[in-house]
């Protein structure tokens, strides 16, 4: 009897599940992106979580700076990195479900992030 391979032959080997939403929770915890990065940037469920996860950080580097220059606006940089912590939250709670949905306002800047 021969058994059929169920996999095409050009199908690429996945990581596990559990492994791929830590990588995925990780690609929003700010600099830590950067073990999702650097571990599971070849699976595109990471890959699209790790784009929108360098968008917040991007925008919390950005806050950051400006705080230290503009500090008499520190209410209204608080108020955004309210928004910033929003984001992440729908992020991995998006990253659990296993869903990729672009996250409101921020999402689509993603497409910028060429990894």
């Amino acid at each position: 009897m021969i058994m059929e391979n169920s996999q095409p032959n050009n199908a690429q080997p996945t990581n596990s599940g559990s492994q791929n939403t830590a990588m995925g929770i990780l690609a929003y915890l700010g600099p830590l992106v950067v073990i999702s990065y650097l571990v599971a940037k070849n699976d595109l469920s990471v890959k699209f979580h790790i784009k929108q996860g360098l968008v917040l950080l991007v925008i919390e580097v950005v806050v950051w700076l400006l705080g230290m220059i503009v500090w008499p606006l520190w209410m209204l940089f608080n108020l955004i990195n309210l928004v910033v912590l929003v984001l992440i939250i729908i992020g991995i709670v998006n990253v659990v479900q296993g869903k990729q949905k672009n996250l409101p306002l921020v999402g689509g800047y993603a497409r910028y992030f060429n990894i």
